[in-house]
């Protein structure tokens, strides 16, 4: 099967009153409908439709990964910030890194895994959320897994991308690939040694069998026993620092999100080691701004150029705060916004940008899913780049992150590589009230584009009055990857523009000193794919939208 990843359709929004899941995979949709219908809630559908899409999606979520999770409580009408991202080894170090010849940290070895939370954040979710056993939500991905589904478009190409990591090919280019076992343990989620086309069946019996142990022994299956010795000896015979005691260690926290205030709705944020920190910072400077009275080239150069100053904030503050204290307060407040929109020419684009508070010393799943009761949940659930670090624990069927790779080997940095340290993570999920009620649930994953895009679906949703589908379905924008916090000419802040912008934007935008890239095709996947459920509170009426640029769809009752 040839596709061209050519987008000529047209998504109407999905409406319901008993219950809504929106996420990336139609099956995995499924499996959180089917969790609603069977009496579970918001968090309960959550984690089923998470564990389907580890099973559907393995090549960029599971079980080796991280999670965060923001839940709308309509019982206490309140926001909770779920943090299941793992933290570094407890044996980990810049000067052995160093010793060894790195610069930055690996991307693809074994000092790239970090403690993976997806196990320990599903079940912290259901303990304080739901209302069914993480054994009854796991059960529709247990089924795929054993029986096996047929591999979706954009899920398949990315699968293909991935082969030859997964079998550490000679063929893989990687400046850091290190010599492993003969045959690493990535056939597993291989057919014949290659990767799943589109249409093709896929089972992964071993990951149905990591499932099976999850449902019948909890956390512990992970944390604990077989699978963390395995975790840790594939881990260190790859150069890791994991340890048994390392796994066994790992606890979830519960935090209280950081906000923003946008026109007439607040954005709940969970709070660093996640970068949803410059989401809030871009917000509270987009709020100064008549952004829906601008034209649109005005209103497309005003929130590139709020962005630009919530990036260098964020990569320069953004670790894990239990660690290295940060002026969180300071940085995510409505005053400092006030500050540095000044900095902001109406007319070009910043040559430089840094942070302005003074110091004092490419893959995910996201997924979004309401109840008829009036609670929501937005999960993003993520191995980091396209199946992680490659390393797939053996006889497991678990592919395990690379999120270590995100620290930084300055010592004096705040994200500096320390032991039992969680990294600056990507991944974020976000969630918005009105007048103290649910309002939205929403998320676009793919790296760095992650905060841009929330910017993008909120001013589009609350500034410009769209709908959900017709939020996602508009054209994007994205700064560039890690260099999204750097200036027009600090040899960074290069300006991707998906196609469907008037050319004459376009234009303007390189007169004003954006370096302006155009990209169509298939490389539109780097503008992520998001899913939106809003809420109607007087009706109860459940509105959601599927991003086009995936293969998912919401799915109601």
């Amino acid at each position: 099967m040839n596709f061209e990843f050519v987008f000529r359709s047209r998504r109407s929004n999905v409406l319901a009153r008993n219950g809504l899941v929106a996420t990336s995979q139609p099956l995995a949709a499924q499996a959180g409908l089917s969790i609603l219908q069977a009496g579970g809630n918001a968090a309960d559908a959550a984690i089923a439709t998470a564990a389907a899409l580890n099973v559907v999606e393995p090549t960029s979520t599971g079980i080796g990964g991280d999670c965060f999770a923001l839940y709308w409580d309509a019982r206490t009408k309140s926001v909770t910030a779920l943090n299941g991202s793992g933290r570094s080894a407890s044996g980990a170090s810049i000067d052995e890194l160093r010793r060894l010849g790195y610069s930055r940290m690996p991307q693809f070895t074994g000092h790239s895994v970090s403690i993976p939370g997806t196990v320990a954040g599903w079940s912290d979710l259901l303990e304080k959320h739901g209302n069914m056993t993480l054994a009854e939500v796991l059960k529709p991905a247990i089924h795929l897994a054993e029986e096996g589904y047929p591999v979706t478009e954009w899920i398949g190409r990315g699968w293909a991308a991935q082969a030859a990591k997964l079998r550490r090919s000679p063929d893989w280019v990687s400046s850091d690939l290190d010599n492993g076992p003969e045959q690493p343990s990535g056939h597993e989620l291989l057919i014949d040694g290659c990767a799943p086309r589109p249409g093709q069946v896929m089972r992964i019996p071993t990951l149905g069998q990591t499932l099976r142990a999850v449902a019948a022994d909890g956390k512990k299956a992970i944390y604990g026993g077989a699978f963390a010795v395995k975790l840790s000896e594939h881990v260190q015979r790859y150069g890791g620092w994991i340890t048994p005691q390392d796994m066994a260690a790992h606890t979830s926290t519960w935090q209280e999100p950081i906000t923003a205030d946008f026109g007439d709705v607040r954005l709940y944020e969970c709070p660093p080691n996640g970068q949803g920190l410059a989401a809030i910072i871009a917000a509270n400077l987009a709020d100064g701004f008549d952004l829906a009275e601008m034209s649109s080239v005005d209103r497309l150069h005003t929130l590139v150029e709020c962005m630009r100053i919530g990036y260098a904030e964020a990569q320069q503050w953004v670790c894990d705060v239990d660690v290295v204290p940060i002026p969180l307060s300071t940085l995510a407040s409505r005053a400092y916004a006030d500050q540095r929109r000044q900095e902001i020419d109406p007319q070009r684009a910043a040559a430089s940008v840094s942070s302005g508070y003074p110091m004092a010393g490419s893959d995910t799943v996201y997924l979004s899913t309401a109840d008829g009761e009036g609670n929501a949940c937005s999960f993003i659930n993520s191995l980091y780049q396209g199946v992680g670090s490659g390393l797939v624990v053996p006889g497991s069927g678990v592919s395990l992150q690379n999120r270590a790779a995100l620290f930084v080997l300055d010592p004096d940095h705040p994200n500096s590589l320390a032991p039992n340290k969680r990294p600056y993570h990507t991944i974020i999920p976000a969630m918005t009230t009105r007048g103290g009620a649910f309002h939205a649930s929403f998320g676009v994953m793919g790296g760095y584009m992650q905060p841009q895009g929330h910017l993008q679906m909120l001013v589009n949703m609350v500034a410009l009055g769209m709908s959900p589908q017709q939020a996602l379905d508009m054209p994007r924008w994205s700064l560039s990857g890690p260099h999204a916090g750097l200036g027009a000419d600090e040899g960074g802040g290069v300006l991707s523009i998906e196609e469907g912008w008037d050319y004459e934007i376009l234009a303007e935008m390189s007169r004003r000193g954006h370096r302006v890239v155009p990209v169509n095709g298939a490389g539109r996947s780097g503008f992520g794919g998001g899913q939106i459920i809003v809420r109607d509170p007087e009706s109860g009426v459940l509105t959601g939208g599927s991003d086009p640029r995936k293969d998912g769809c919401a799915v109601g009752w």
